[in-house]
This record gives C-alpha cells, structure tokens and sequence, in this order.
C-alpha cells in the first residue's frame, strides 16, 4: 500500500496562507481596540424622589481603554427647568483627561418642583479616544421612569404621625381610666386594713 500525504504541498501553501492572513487580520483588531474606551453609568442614589426635596444623581465614567481619554464632556440635559431646579453641581461637564483603568465620578442634586412620573433617561459622553482622532460619543445608563411623590403623600406615608399617636391616646385614656378609677375605689373601700387585736 502506498502512502498517501494528507496534505498536499499546494494545500499546505494555502494552508499557512490562511495561518498568516488570520494573524495579520487579529493584529490589526487588536491594534484597532487601542486606545481609550469609556463606560458610563447614571444612577439616583435616593430611596424615594420627592417634590420640593433634593434628589441626588451620580455619574461614574470608567476608561477600560489603554490610553487617556482625552476631551472628555458629560452632558445631561434631560432635565427641564420648569421641572428641577439645581441645587449645586453642574449637568454639563469636562474633564481634560480621564487615565486608563481609573474613573472619575460627578455628583449633581436637583430639586423636582412637580409630582409625577418622570422619565430618567441617559447622559451623553463624548470623548477623543486617541489624540488627533475623532470624536466618540457614547451614552450613560438610563435609570428609567420613576415616580416622584407630592410632600404630602410623602408625609403621609413615611411621617412619624406623632399627632395621631396622641390623638389616639387621649381617646383611648377614657376607656382605660374610667374602670381604673372605679376598681381602685372599690378596692379601697373593701381592702381597708382590720385592726390588730394583741
């Protein structure tokens, strides 16, 4: 029997041909991923939104990227004015350079001046991922809709309701008082000590 190559010569040449072009191919990726990459993140960190309270925003921008961030602007402007009022911080933002693997945050504390349900939608990040490159822009994470409660309801539900405790304790005194005071005196008037006889 004869032995018979599995690969000929002309396959093999095509074979390290294909070898090659994906190398070159997976470096120009690799070299494609350089550079300086952004993610951004949008949160509310309190419990409830309430009208006429502050309700506090953070952003957090990462660079994952292998190179600073250069240029770097946050810009939310999903706020209406007839809606918040600022009360310190800025929704537009810049930052010269973001360094890789590090991240810088921004805090804002708005005020809602309606009740309502609100769309919390994302901020946008613009950026240059290399020096002399064009622009990239990106977008942060959309907290979503929420609800923002009226200072009343608000107080309804979360208030101590220490008037109502009281309330309820004055109406309640004279049906705990009044058969307290009746067992007391006739306990007085039955109890009374007999004399000792020596």
């Amino acid at each position: 029997m004869r032995n018979i190559p599995f690969l000929t010569r002309r396959k093999k040449t095509k074979m390290r041909a294909l070898c090659l072009f994906a190398v070159v191919a997976l470096m120009g990726l690799v070299a494609g991923e350089e550079g300086a990459r952004l993610l951004a993140s949008k949160s509310l960190l309190n419990r409830y939104a309430v009208e006429g309270r502050d309700l506090t925003l953070q952003y957090n921008i990462y660079n994952v990227g292998t190179s600073a961030a250069l240029e770097v602007e946050l810009s939310d402007d999903s706020f209406p004015p007839e809606d918040f009022g600022i009360v310190s911080g800025m929704l537009n933002v810049k930052w010269d350079r973001i360094a890789p693997a590090s991240n810088v945050s921004h805090t804002v504390v708005l005020r809602p001046l309606k009740a309502g349900y609100f769309n919390f939608t994302s901020a946008s990040v613009s950026y240059l991922a290399q020096e002399g490159g064009q622009v990239v822009v990106g977008y942060t994470s959309a907290p979503g809709q929420g609800g923002i409660l009226a200072q009343r309801e608000f107080d309804r539900r979360f208030s101590p309701h220490f008037l109502d405790w009281a309330a309820f304790g004055v109406m309640t005194l004279p049906s705990i008082g009044i058969p307290l005071l009746l067992w007391y005196s006739s306990k007085r008037k039955y109890d009374s000590p007999k004399a000792k006889k020596n």
